[in-house]
């Protein structure tokens, strides 16, 4: 995948199947560290011991409409080619945690993309998740979060499109901020 923000889609589709209500995602751009931190965490069903060593086999997949399961092990790859690395945590019944890590300044390092649209997609789709969403650049970050929202909205859905086109244009203004007005 050309973009982290796919990959990053891709893993929350997992998290989807897993019967996940909460799903946080948290990217931190750590400059003085030169270290690019990708967490994303839910409440799904989790995994067993065995089923996490499985995960990593390209050729094992959950799923019942195909017989390869390639996003976990492509976003291992996207960050091992990178100076970096993925672990996955998980606990059976209590929900599961994958944490890449990347050299920030690396060469071969793919863009994180357009979060964005990947934080509106899910949103759009799946109004009924909570979704978390910080991103962090240095000592600068912002955090979305749609329990927030679903508060001040009301009886108004999330997925509403004037909600869904205020949520990317937050996204959007805070991210130009974080990176310095970039």
């Amino acid at each position: 995948m050309k973009e982290l923000s796919l990959h990053i889609l891709d893993i929350v589709q997992n998290s989807l199947g897993a019967k996940a209500s909460l799903i946080e995602i948290d990217i931190e751009e750590d400059i003085k560290n030169d270290l690019l931190i990708i967490k994303i965490r839910d409440n799904g069903s989790g995994m067993d011991p065995d089923t996490i060593k499985k995960v990593m086999d390209p050729f094992f997949t959950t799923r019942t409409t195909r017989k390869v399961g390639l996003g976990i092990p492509l976003f291992a790859q996207a960050a091992q080619s990178c100076g970096g690395g993925l672990k996955i945590y998980s606990k059976k019944g209590k929900g599961t945690e994958i944490v890449a890590s990347f050299t920030l300044s690396h060469i071969d390092r793919a863009p994180i993309g357009s979060m964005a649209d990947t934080m509106v997609s899910l949103i759009a789709v799946w109004p009924n998740v909570d979704f978390v969403y910080k991103h962090s650049v240095g000592d600068r970050g912002f955090t979305l979060d749609t329990r927030e929202i679903k508060k001040t909205l009301e009886d108004v859905p999330i997925n509403n499109p004037m909600v869904i086109d205020w949520i990317k244009e937050f996204v959007n203004e805070n991210l130009k901020e974080i990176n310095g007005g970039a």
